[in-house]
Formats: structure tokens, C-alpha cells, sequence
């Protein structure tokens, strides 16, 4: 048991939830660009410029060089934060904690990284007036995203430890959704993977762009954090939408063609002409409706009732 006072032990808990996983983020990725400039045997001008952009665009915001715009960015660093987010409040609220303090959690959780995001805006508007290609994101845009990015995960991580009773429907039906969705992802994910596999040679033409090693590790390292972008996509397809890829669109029926970013992971995404197989993406999302009605019909029910009047209830609870 730690001998601080219980004051300074709660100021270095929410420094920690303020700061902590934005502050690590920032490390990482300054440690990549860094490590980028000194293989490129580049000078460091503009390196703060590309640092508050990157962490930036881990909160989704676009990032904006000479003139065009990165307006997809990938899922797996936001999906990283929201976890980092949610672990630390997770970690600095009990059980038994009154709402005094989880106010003082959340609050922390939110303002650590608005504060950030404002020291960021400002070094890349200086960074900007030195290099002309880097441009400015807007500010109402960085703030609106990284703050959805922090409440999401300040209200998992707080949520996690709530001490008031739930509903009895509510437990299970958020493991209905859960099983769902874990259902339809990863389902998405063997077909990404089985569609990598056929499309091997697209795919390792796309690493030939580069003769560099460390050119070659650079594309690895983008085509993992595009994963998640698409297995969305994917999935999105398998439940009858339509997933966009440059100019390119694509769906379980349709391929309209257009201009793909040359990223070895999207070496995934169908060619025109459609075969029957990827009509089987359909196939995908009927399994994780099947797996979504599994964990429905899962449980005892309560007497009285009949099974199928059980189904429903648990499912769609009033």
C-alpha cells in the first residue's frame, strides 16, 4: 500500500489519465518520424510539423500536404487510443467511486488531450509558415475528433467500473451485439485474408515499388494499420452496402473502377470482372446474424413465458 497522501496519490492518477495515452502516442510516433528522417538522411526541418500531424490523424483528423488530403486514415491507432483511454480511467475509478470523482476522471480524460490538441495546432500553423506544403486542419474538426475520441473511451473505461445496478436485459444484450459484431469482423477477416492469399501477386507488385528495405517495412507497417479499415469495408459489403476506396467502389454485385492508393494490404479489394465468390460475402452476414440470434436464445427464461416470446424480449427488450 503506497504511504503518499490520498491527495497526491488521486492528483498523479488523473495526470496519468490526462496525459498518459496521448503523451505515449506522441513518443511513438515521434520515435518513427525521427527514425524516417535518419534513414532518409534528411534534415530535421519540419519534424514537429509531421509529429502534431500524425497524432493528430490518429484522432481521425485529415491531414492536409500540398493541397491534397489524407481523408481516410487508418482504424488501428484511434482503436489503440480509445483502448489506452479507457484503460487508464478504468484504472483510476473504483467500484464505489461518487460522482465527485468520476466527474474528475472524465473531465481529466478530456482535457489532457483538448490541451494537447491545442499545443499541436499551434506547431504545425508555425511549422506551416516554413514549409508551404503542410497545411493547417481545422480546428473545430481536430477538437470535434479528438474529443469523441477520449469521451468514447472515458465512457468505457468509466463505464466498466459503474457501481450502479443494471437493467437484467442490458448485460445480455450487450453480449448479443458483442458476439454479433465479433461474429461479422471476424468473418470479414478470413475473407480479407483468403482474398490477400489469391491476390498474392497484385500484392507483392505493390511492394516492388520500392527497392529499399526500409521502404519495404515502411508499406508493412501501413498495410497493418489499414487492416481494420478493411475489414470494415468487407464487412460493410457482407451486410449489402458498399465500401469506397479512392474513386473506386465496390459492393457483393458491382465494381466501379477508379485510382486505389498503392497500399499492399487493398491488393485485397475485388477486380472487375465479379465471380460468384465474392457474392459469398453475403454468406458473411447472414453467419453473424445466425451467431447474433445464438446469443439471444442463450439464458434461462423466465417462467411464464414462452421460448419464442423469450427470444424477442431478451433481444429487443422494452
Amino acid at each position: 500500500m503506497s504511504n503518499r497522501p490520498v491527495g497526491t496519490r488521486q492528483a498523479r492518477e488523473l495526470l496519468r489519465v490526462a496525459f498518459g495515452p496521448s503523451v505515449v502516442a506522441l513518443v511513438i510516433i515521434a520515435a518513427v518520424v525521427l527514425l524516417q528522417l535518419l534513414i532518409a538522411n534528411s534534415d530535421m526541418t519540419g519534424a514537429f510539423g509531421a509529429i502534431a500531424s500524425m497524432w493528430l490523424g490518429v484522432h481521425q483528423v485529415p491531414v492536409s500536404i500540398g493541397g491534397r488530403e489524407l481523408g481516410v486514415m487508418p482504424l488501428l491507432p484511434v482503436l489503440a487510443m480509445i483502448w489506452g483511454t479507457a484503460r487508464t480511467t478504468a484504472a483510476a475509478t473504483a467500484p464505489n467511486s461518487s460522482w465527485l470523482v468520476t466527474r474528475w476522471v472524465v473531465g481529466s480524460a478530456l482535457g489532457g488531450p483538448i490541451l494537447i490538441a491545442a499545443i499541436l495546432l499551434a506547431v504545425i500553423h508555425d511549422a506551416a509558415s516554413v514549409i508551404t506544403d503542410l497545411q493547417t486542419p481545422s480546428a473545430l474538426r481536430a477538437f470535434g475528433s479528438v474529443l469523441i475520441v477520449h469521451v468514447i473511451g472515458a465512457l468505457i473505461g468509466v463505464g466498466s467500473k459503474a457501481a450502479s445496478p443494471l437493467p437484467n436485459w442490458l448485460p445480455e444484450a450487450v453480449r448479443a451485439a458483442i458476439a454479433g459484431v465479433l461474429a461479422l469482423f471476424g468473418l470479414s477477416g478470413v475473407v480479407t485474408a483468403v482474398s490477400l492469399v489469391v491476390h498474392w501477386a497484385t500484392m507483392h507488385d505493390l511492394f516492388a515499388i520500392t527497392d529499399s528495405l526500409f521502404g519495404q517495412l515502411s508499406l508493412t507497417l501501413l498495410s497493418i494499420l489499414y487492416i481494420p479499415n478493411v475489414i470494415v469495408g468487407a464487412s460493410a459489403i457482407a451486410v449489402g452496402s458498399s465500401a469506397h476506396v479512392g474513386l473506386a467502389a465496390f459492393s457483393s454485385f458491382t465494381v466501379f473502377g477508379g485510382d486505389i492508393p498503392a497500399v499492399p494490404v487493398l491488393a485485397a479489394v475485388p477486380t472487375p470482372p465479379l465471380g460468384p465468390i465474392w457474392v459469398a460475402l453475403l454468406i458473411v452476414g447472414a453467419a453473424s446474424a445466425v451467431a447474433l440470434g445464438q446469443q439471444c436464445a442463450r439464458g434461462r427464461c423466465p417462467s411464464g413465458l414462452p421460448p419464442a416470446s423469450c427470444w424477442w424480449r431478451r433481444c429487443w427488450p422494452r
